[in-house]
């Protein structure tokens, strides 16, 4: 099967794409990948430092339904039908793919199917689900520093279901830990009125 890189090289700067693709279009890409493939693409925009402001929440809301359906244990997402024909601009697609190709390229060169039963058993299903579940609802936050490493967790999680690479996938939920332990300090941080956790702790041991 054709790299994730590759498809999307050929899909929209090496053939007369059309000024507008549908979800539907796009998701042609993917066949049985579907999960992994979606998770991806929609964490790009917030993953790395690309120009792409308003997408954290919308894409947020997308990917935790996903990840609702890969805890209750669908082999295949589900989608509202008028989603599929969605359309979106290939110039805004194309801007944000010039930056996200060459990342999937590097993880590309140390992907392999490997310790595959984390992306294809049911428990190991269930818990990528609900760490990006997670990762979802932080992206979600309207709050700097909630959202680039939780979307950078669901990009690499999502990179291993779609290679089937189990120990990337470990990366990922690693990362999505990291991700939840920093949102969280922020959130309790700004509950106590400071910036995050340590600056709390910041506080508390100069005070004592």
């Amino acid at each position: 099967m054709a790299r994730l890189s590759a498809e999307l090289q050929r899909f929209f700067f090496d053939e007369d794409c059309q000024p507008q693709v549908t979800l539907a279009d796009i998701l042609k890409l993917a066949g049985e990948r579907t999960f992994g493939f979606l998770f991806v693409l929609l964490s790009i925009p917030s993953a790395l430092p690309i120009p792409a402001p308003g997408y954290s929440i919308p894409f947020g809301i997308v990917m935790f339904i996903l990840a609702i359906q890969m805890i209750i244990g669908r082999d295949q997402p589900w989608l509202p039908a008028v989603w599929y024909k969605r359309s979106f601009s290939s110039e805004t697609v194309r801007a944000i793919l010039k930056k996200g190709i060459p990342w999937l390229r590097r993880i590309e060169v140390v992907s392999r199917p490997r310790m595959s039963y984390i992306c294809s058993s049911l428990p190991g299903r269930v818990i990528i689900g609900v760490a990006i579940a997670l990762m979802s609802v932080s992206m979600m936050i309207p709050i700097p520093g909630t959202n680039t490493l939780p979307a950078i967790g669901i990009f690499v999680t999502g990179f291993g279901l779609l290679d089937d690479d189990g120990a990337i996938s470990l990366g990922g939920l690693v990362l999505c830990l990291m991700g939840l332990i920093l949102s969280g300090s922020i959130l309790i941080g700004i509950a106590f009125g400071a910036s995050s956790l340590i600056d709390i702790i910041k506080d508390w041991l100069q005070s004592s």
